[in-house]
């Protein structure tokens, strides 16, 4: 027998190259592995949102379509009139307690349950702090601040205020007290035309909770007061006279709101 043939020396340049490669496949399979499993998470992610939206549709779509309806409904509701101008102030006159708003925010807050919300008054009230009128019931003249006066005490009559025209100046401490219950006081001047004059008649006497009288010392032709709110007209058919009755015809700003306006004073 011959004998046997010795094991070739190992070169060590070699072996270092074979660990090397060894170890990239190492890390290359790891990497691949690796990415595997982030796949496979994101995809497990992806299929457990759709499941959990899909539920959540199904279960609450009755829901969203009414929100989406009432926002809509509030913003196409703000009252606004593009492109009106608010009625011109007079220079150099004011009136104690008085606040010109000219773009005057929609009055009152939230609506009483089953109650409509009153719409956004016209550019241009003139406003006074309500905290600042008095409510006291006397029997003497009251010297008012403001003409005709939009609030304060008052006689414990009031006038009759169901759509009712006056021929003649009424007392303002009887016409106040109509205020008190809601109404609004359309008054004009000696300098108001007769058509204008005729056109504030037939709104009055078709709304409650309104009168109507001559009025000398007003400072305009035609006036609308409410409980602390007053607003001067160009015209009986000025768009702004029933914009201003339905904000304020027993509006928010009414102290004793519900009150009767019939079995007043008629004279």
């Amino acid at each position: 027998m011959g004998s046997p043939t010795p094991p070739r020396p190992v070169d060590p340049r070699a072996h270092m190259e074979q660990l090397r490669r060894a170890e990239h496949a190492r890390r290359r399979r790891t990497r691949a592995l690796l990415a595997a499993g982030a796949a496979a998470l994101v995809l497990t992610l992806g299929v457990g949102g759709a499941l959990l939206a899909n539920a959540t549709d199904s279960g609450g779509g009755d829901r969203a379509p009414a929100a989406r309806d009432g926002a809509a409904l509030e913003d196409s509701g703000d009252g606004k009139n593009p492109g009106e101008a608010p009625h011109p102030a007079h220079p150099g006159e004011a009136h104690p307690g008085e606040a010109t708003n000219p773009g005057e925010a929609a009055p009152g807050g939230t609506a009483a349950p089953g109650e409509a919300a009153k719409p956004r008054p016209p550019a241009g009230v003139r406003s006074w702090d309500a905290s600042k009128l008095g409510r006291d019931h006397v029997s003497g003249k009251v010297s008012y601040p403001m003409t005709p006066p939009v609030g304060g005490n008052h006689h414990d009559r009031w006038m009759t205020c169901d759509g009712i025209v006056y021929e003649r100046p009424v007392r303002d401490e009887n016409a106040v007290h109509s205020l008190e219950h809601g109404a609004v006081w359309v008054t004009y001047s000696k300098k108001a035309r007769k058509a204008d004059i005729a056109a504030l008649a037939n709104k009055v006497g078709r709304t409650p909770y309104t009168l109507m009288s001559p009025y000398d010392g007003q400072r305009d032709p035609l006036t609308l007061t409410a409980w602390g709110k007053q607003l001067s007209v160009g015209s009986g058919k000025d768009p702004d006279v029933d914009r201003f009755l339905a904000a304020y015809v027993q509006g928010p700003q009414t102290p004793e709101k519900g009150a009767t306006c019939s079995g007043g004073l008629t004279r």
